[in-house]
């Protein structure tokens, strides 16, 4: 399948390929042309626009809150894998006006404007920031598996209480 976007991408336009290839789409294609070029070569090549005003997978808001392109599609395919979602709100710190964004946000965000600076064109930018969010899936995906195996080796309850026998042999310690 083809999808297009805006050239010149920066975090969004670049997450979002690396999402698409490995969650939705492996053998997806990606245009990148000019702001008001995505409708026309949207409908010309059949290819679905992703990261452009006016069309399903873009910004929105939720809660009050602004969600990136990243979440549109992530809500739009039902991921739910816990890293997934950790980056997302990385993503989603570097990309948009957000309270509290997650630290590795502000790396992100000058990572990716790094990598366009040095990058010929969108498809070099691309395929040199992939493995940054390889990296970032890795990391995540390392730490929500982490916390799921810690909980239930401290004799967490699924509430995230502690068993009043398991409290009593720690105080014990």
């Amino acid at each position: 399948m083809k999808w297009v976007t805006r050239e010149r991408a920066h975090v969004d336009r670049i997450a979002c390929p690396w999402l698409i290839k490995n969650f939705v789409d492996k053998d997806a294609e990606f245009l990148f042309v000019p702001a008001d070029s995505v409708k026309e070569v949207s409908e010309r090549e059949g290819a679905i626009p992703f990261d452009t005003p006016g069309v399903e997978l873009t910004h929105y808001f939720e809660n009050g809150e602004e969600r990136v392109s990243f979440d549109a599609i992530i809500r739009k395919y039902g991921l739910n894998d816990p890293a997934l979602l950790e980056l997302a709100k990385v993503v989603r710190g570097a990309d948009a006006r957000i309270q509290n964004p997650p630290p590795e946000s502000a790396g992100l965000r000058a990572a990716a404007a790094g990598f366009r600076i040095i990058s010929r064109d969108d498809y070099e930018n691309m395929k040199i920031q992939f493995p940054l969010y390889d990296a970032l899936y890795a990391y995540f995906k390392e730490q929500t598996t982490r916390k799921r195996q810690t909980l239930p080796s401290m004799g967490l309850s699924a509430t995230g209480g502690l068993p009043i026998s398991r409290l009593f042999l720690l105080i014990l310690r």
